[in-house]
């Protein structure tokens, strides 16, 4: 015969406050904005961000000491060229912070552990999302700021273009920041091991730039101006460019544009079509990572 004992150790119901959605939600956003900048990680994490981050100032400063220093105003660099003059940067960190938002719950079968509690696969996905483009946005929008604000402190002529550029720019940033996010945690997201997601990040960029060139010189060559600028719509940046070009009247970072409005229009539909269908790509994604 063998006896059983009942053993209190001490389990009680939580009576608390529920924090909700909204709480969870947010939690989740700050998290992993944290980890896009490396904060609440070692200090190795923290290098490539943020010497990502003074780099990006660093032209921004420079346009401004020129146009202190000549009184030139068209040395200011224009609010809505500065993503795709320095789109090289932009892509590193894409590339090198896209996996730690997106491969390492994967990566170590974790994600399962988040479903547990009342987390949505959705909201899960829309954290994400919301926080690289949060990170991409900052990179993007605050040296922008700074040029705005450095050319109202040397006075460049004309305070109310100025504030309809650096508002227009600011709408191109978050267009960048949204495409470009989307983009980048899709790739990671079935690259589980970060060293692949980098190198798939980058050739997807390097790829995908080298040849809407080639298309576009050879459309050139042959005088199709129309098909040069509608492969334009194939890379990210002058995808995002050709929106604030034909939509915003900015003027034309990259080298061939696609015809009148009609353009930036079907521009601004390939953008909400990449960003839907990356959130719906990885719902299913972390929907099926949590299932195992």
């Amino acid at each position: 015969m063998t006896t059983s004992a009942i053993h209190d150790i001490g389990y009680r119901h939580y009576d608390g406050r529920r924090l909700g959605r909204a709480y969870v939600l947010r939690s989740l956003f700050v998290h992993n904005l944290r980890a896009a900048f490396g904060l609440g990680r070692p200090a190795r994490a923290k290098v490539m961000p943020f010497l990502l981050a003074a780099i990006m100032m660093l032209p921004a400063v420079g346009s401004i000491a020129a146009v202190a220093l000549t009184k030139q105003p068209e040395a200011l660099i224009r609010y809505s060229s500065y993503a795709p003059l320095l789109q090289i940067v932009i892509a590193i960190f894409l590339a090198t912070q896209s996996p730690v938002l997106a491969s390492r719950e994967l990566r170590f079968h974790v994600v399962p552990m988040y479903f547990s509690r009342p987390v949505g696969h959705l909201d899960f996905v829309l954290a994400k999302l919301a926080a690289l483009a949060t990170a991409l946005l900052a990179l993007m929008a605050v040296p922008v700021t700074l040029l705005y604000v450095g050319g109202l402190v040397t006075r460049v002529p004309g305070p109310r273009d100025q504030l309809l550029h650096y508002l227009g720019g600011l709408v191109g940033c978050v267009l960048f920041a949204l495409v470009l996010a989307s983009i980048g945690l899709v790739i990671a997201a079935f690259t589980p091991r970060r060293g692949f997601g980098v190198a798939a990040v980058i050739a997807v960029y390097m790829l995908s730039s080298a040849v809407v060139v080639i298309i576009q010189e050879l459309a050139e060559a042959q005088t199709n101006f129309a098909l040069a600028g509608w492969v334009g719509l194939a890379t990210p940046f002058n995808l995002v460019d050709i929106v604030q070009v034909r939509l915003l009247g900015t003027e034309a970072a990259s080298r061939a544009q696609p015809p009148g409005v009609t353009g930036g229009v079907v521009a601004l539909a390939v953008c909400a079509a990449l960003v839907a269908g990356a959130t719906a790509v990885l719902y299913a994604r972390f929907r099926k990572a949590g299932l195992s």
